[in-house]
């Protein structure tokens, strides 16, 4: 599978935004996805997921209440609706898959190494 990262841009603090993940090459309902970000110097970091069936969500501490991660298996896209933005959500995006096989459990996937397929990234950038 690809995956096309889009959506990014220059926001001020506290605006919104949504980035968007398309995927090609394959059907993205076999799949569970989630995003990272990374800022130079610093590692990646996991700001959601979402398992293949759509059942679970995920977002760590310091992004939830403020993202949400969706997804529509029809247009083969996965969303990643920021609200409230800050600073130090500057970074670039990734948007990420793995294909998830029964008997693999379907659930969400939190570390960086459970996911094979990377997009190119989005750069967020929030700053007044």
């Amino acid at each position: 599978v690809q995956l096309q990262a889009s959506g990014g841009g220059l926001v001020q603090p506290g605006d919104s935004l949504r980035l968007s993940c398309a995927a090609s090459g394959s059907t993205m309902s076999t799949y569970a996805v989630g995003w990272f970000r990374q800022t130079p110097g610093k590692a990646r970091e996991f700001v959601g997921a979402v398992s293949k069936s759509d059942i679970s969500t995920w977002h760590p501490p310091p992004v939830k209440g403020r993202f949400s991660i969706s997804r529509d298996d029809a247009k083969n896209t996965v969303y990643l609706q920021m609200s409230s933005l800050k600073p130090e959500d500057t970074a670039v995006y990734f948007c990420v898959a793995t294909e998830v096989i029964p008997p693999e459990v379907d659930t969400v996937m939190i570390i960086e190494s459970e996911y094979p397929y990377w997009g190119q990234g989005t750069l967020v950038t929030v700053s007044s």
